[in-house]
């Protein structure tokens, strides 16, 4: 089976890994700032903050910028549920922006005439959390622009796009939001097995996002509420969780940051190669915007209502495809929070169509002609060519 991704480990990530388990600290040691430098660094930010999971970014960034009972935030339902999640973490509510059917992702129009809606009836969003879906950048600039009218915050969810760049700086500088989260799950660009990170430029959300990782615990003497007992004292100042990113992943990260440029290479010929076949069919691919180049974690086509014909021959062939994604507010969880088919009708149709061929920097060209028969065959069996 060629699965739809898969990590590319070396044996550098083994001994970086290695030499993490034979020294003193396996977590909170060096191991973890030097992975944030390093992405911050890359990026452009000046703060970042590495955590267990994109998932936990996504629920501190909230809590950062202060969502809570009675709040809102809008996402993209074209992304996977943490997204929309982490604002039900909060006790606030969620709603969903429709997706551009061009870029696949939230729509700017679609946000412009929500927004102008919402202001009448009195029911604006506190944060907008728009998702670079596959790799591809949102239109930034532009959501920016709304958030100064209308005074929401941004959480960039670029979980699929660390090294995707905007208008010539890196996805991650933070130039258009107030925090970005990145995912390192196996899937993704590159990995720690399990672990994110957020990145800011604000001083003070960086604060508050160390304080949620680790409990809520401060060691600083100006933060405390009286002088400190002696060397060992700590003091809860707010209410955190164990968000902690271990030594053991840092290293494994901080190993695959030196080859992350060489993955990006490798996808955009992928991505490039997959663009040039299909040109003459009739499938739909996910446009790429002047804005910006992707950083394709994702590779999705548009095969027509044919989509489980095909998705079943590619799977009987050996091929990994997958779906990405069933909107969200489709789910039975969000059903029983009153939402119903209808209210995003672009990603409702983009999913009906939706297939995920394999993307990831280890898949031969060998394999990739393998995929690209595979689906030929599929696609002309079901008469969608």
């Amino acid at each position: 089976m060629i699965p739809y991704g898969r990590q590319d480990i070396t044996q550098a990530d083994i001994d970086a890994v290695t030499e993490v388990l034979r020294s003193d600290f396996l977590t909170q040691g060096p191991m973890v700032p030097r992975f944030e430098c390093a992405v911050a660094n890359y990026c452009g930010a000046a703060h970042a903050v590495a955590v267990n999971s994109a998932t936990s970014a996504l629920h501190m960034a909230c809590l950062a910028l202060g969502l809570g009972p009675g709040g809102r935030l809008w996402t993209s339902p074209n992304t996977f549920v943490a997204s929309a999640n982490c604002a039900l973490y909060c006790g606030a509510s969620v709603d969903f922006v429709d997706i551009d059917p061009h870029t696949l992702n939230l729509s700017v129009a679609a946000l412009k005439l929500k927004l102008e809606q919402a202001e009448r009836q009195g029911c604006l969003p506190d944060i907008v959390v728009p998702v670079h879906f596959a790799g591809q950048s949102c239109d930034m600039a532009e959501i920016a622009e709304l958030a100064k009218q209308y005074g929401f915050a941004v959480i960039e969810d670029a979980s699929h796009a660390i090294g995707a760049t905007y208008r010539g700086q890196a996805v991650g500088s933070c130039a258009y939001s107030d925090i970005t989260v990145f995912s390192f799950h196996p899937v993704k660009i590159l990995t720690t097995a399990e672990g994110g990170m957020l990145l800011t430029n604000r001083a003070d959300l960086h604060e508050r996002l160390l304080l949620s990782r680790s409990h809520g615990i401060t060691r600083d003497p100006e933060l405390m509420t009286e002088a400190p007992h002696g060397d060992w004292y700590y003091e809860q100042i707010d209410l955190g969780y164990n968000y902690r990113m271990t030594d053991i992943q840092a290293a494994l990260g901080l190993s695959q940051m030196s080859r992350l440029d060489s993955f990006l290479q490798r996808r955009r010929q992928l991505a490039e190669r997959y663009r040039e076949h299909f040109s003459g069919w009739s499938i739909g691919m996910q446009e790429q915007p002047v804005w910006g180049e992707s950083a394709y974690h994702l590779f999705p086509v548009r095969v027509g209502a044919s989509r489980k014909a095909v998705f079943d021959a590619l799977r009987s062939a050996g091929i990994g495809v997958n779906i990405h994604y069933i909107p969200v507010y489709t789910q039975p969880y969000y059903r029983k929070l009153g939402f119903n088919d209808g209210l995003c009708m672009e990603a409702e149709r983009y999913y009906a169509e939706a297939i995920s061929l394999p993307m990831f920097s280890r898949l031969s060209d060998a394999q990739q002609e393998e995929v690209v028969s595979a689906l030929d065959k599929a696609l002309a069996t079901a008469g969608t060519t």
